[in-house]
């Protein structure tokens, strides 16, 4: 069989990412404060776009400019009147400098600080160890291993690198190493420098003069045990009664685990919603969030410029459409986010307006497929709008990845969403005895119990992503009365 090369001809249809489509689909994953971040860098980079100024703002301003406050024109050669000096009642002017009041004279306002000028800033953990180590002395050697040592410590005050590699990274001897690390394990906060949270719990408890006691050796043998909270195993290692395991763990209780996070300078994150929820009598209302949000327009300038085809030269004149059709496709893609944003918070409101008249224990489980098809959108285009996407409702600000959840089928009627169920657990949970705490297999038939049916297994994945730990770890125990207290004596003797 021959193989030669032919010229054909094919009419087909395929979908091209325009530049135009690729800007709308870029800027509708973004989140609010990427688009703001977008917005400004655009505004810096391209001159024919620029933003209005409310309106409000120039009026006020005009008004300050057109009623100037009259004052001598002395560079024209008026001098003031004479009378007015001539006037002056300096008997009651010397009374007021003379006053018990603080009087600011001109030298002073010069000479004192600008308070604007002072920042209000957190102390960090590197530059509080640093200042007591200087307070310390060290000889030139130590004050490079213990720099070191505070170069490597993590957010919570461990050491992250072992006694090796600070021997390898400063060449000293392994004696001198180790003698810059105790001395830095003294320092304020105690526990800093640690190595684990053994050795953390150790320099705690010995800076309490707690040597030799049930603390010491619940911290140093028995820390797998207290995780489990198995007093028993404790009790009867140390042969001691359980309420003096229960003191000992809450002498632990009380020590801090992570001694850097006192000192730690990250801000918490405000979330500022997209769009708001309303009940209005009712009936709910859908407010775009439009505070903040600079109004952009395309410069007057550079389109009269285009238009009457002033003296400019061709390679200018491209420039320029360009960067107008920049700014027109930026301002188009803007719209359609927000209006897109609108559309499928509409569509949310329809389908679980329940929820937001009675809360979250009546979501309904709901797909990207239910709000694609009711407003003609493509699955992948709700799910770009819903993502870092928050809104506000009387309920209070949820993402809007919040309200679409798997189903989970009930005994008898409709399915329930999976976020109602979580809650539910999350509420039983909260409502139980401490000392008796519900096992998984005990939440599964309590939702059973009320029309729910949930696996054991669903239970304990729920509650992972809850941040719950099992029963055995949350069980708490009480100090016991005399006639126990003496009965777990007895038990332990025997044992």
């Amino acid at each position: 069989m021959a193989l030669e090369l032919r010229q054909q001809l094919k009419l087909s249809q395929q979908l091209i990412m325009t530049p135009q489509l690729q800007l709308a689909i870029r800027l509708l994953q973004l989140s609010r404060l990427e688009l703001l971040d977008t917005i400004h860098q655009e505004l810096q980079e391209n001159p024919a776009l620029e933003e209005v100024q409310d309106a409000s703002t120039t009026d006020s301003s005009e008004e300050e400019t057109a009623a100037p406050v009259e004052l001598p024109n002395v560079l024209s050669g008026d001098v003031p009147d004479t009378k007015t000096v001539d006037d002056t009642d300096w008997g009651s002017l010397i009374n007021e400098y003379s006053s018990s009041g603080r009087v600011s004279s001109e030298s002073e306002r010069k000479e004192g600080p600008n308070y604007e000028a002072f920042i209000s800033q957190k102390e960090s953990l590197q530059e509080h160890l640093l200042w007591q180590l200087r307070m310390a002395f060290p000889d030139e050697q130590a004050q490079q291993i213990a720099t070191l040592i505070i170069g490597n410590l993590n957010a919570d005050g461990y050491l992250d690198i072992s006694i090796d590699e600070l021997i390898v990274l400063s060449g000293a001897s392994y004696e001198k190493v180790t003698e810059t690390l105790h001395l830095l394990q003294t320092f304020d906060p105690i526990g800093i420098c640690s190595r684990n949270l053994k050795e953390c719990l150790m320099i705690q408890a010995l800076s309490l003069n707690l040597e030799n006691t049930p603390v010491i050796h619940i911290i140093l043998d028995h820390l797998h045990h207290l995780e489990r909270k198995n007093y028993k195993a404790i009790s009867s290692a140390l042969k001691i009664s359980i309420p003096d395991v229960i003191s000992a763990v809450e002498v632990i209780r009380g020590l801090e685990p992570r001694p850097g996070r006192l000192f730690n300078s990250e801000s918490p994150q405000y979330i500022t919603p997209d769009i708001y929820v309303y009940k209005v009598d009712n009936d709910f209302v859908v407010v775009l969030n439009d505070d903040g949000m600079p109004k952009l327009r395309v410069n007057s300038f550079y389109k009269d410029a285009i238009q009457h085809k002033k003296n400019i030269s061709e390679q200018t004149r491209d420039y320029v459409q360009e960067k107008m059709k920049s700014a027109t496709w930026l301002i188009r893609s803007i719209h359609q986010r927000q209006k897109t944003i609108y559309k499928v918070v509409e569509s949310i409101l329809r389908y679980q307006r329940e929820f937001f008249e009675k809360g979250i224990s009546h979501l309904k489980p709901m797909v990207l497929r239910d709000i694609a098809e009711d407003i003609g959108m493509h699955e992948s285009t709700i799910s770009r709008v819903t993502t870092n996407k928050y809104v506000h409702t009387p309920q209070g600000i949820f993402e809007l990845k919040f309200f679409f959840n798997s189903s989970i089928n009930r005994m008898s009627g409709d399915a329930i969403a999976s976020a109602s169920v979580i809650n539910q657990i999350k509420q039983i949970i909260a409502s139980e005895d401490p000392q008796k705490p519900y096992s998984d297999k005990q939440l599964s038939q309590m939702l059973e119990a009320g029309n729910v049916k949930v696996a054991r297994r669903t239970v304990a994945k729920y509650r992972e992503m809850l941040k719950i730990l099992p029963s055995s770890r949350r069980r708490e125990y009480v100090y016991p009365g005399p006639a126990d207290s003496q009965t777990d004596n007895q038990n332990c003797k025997q044992e």
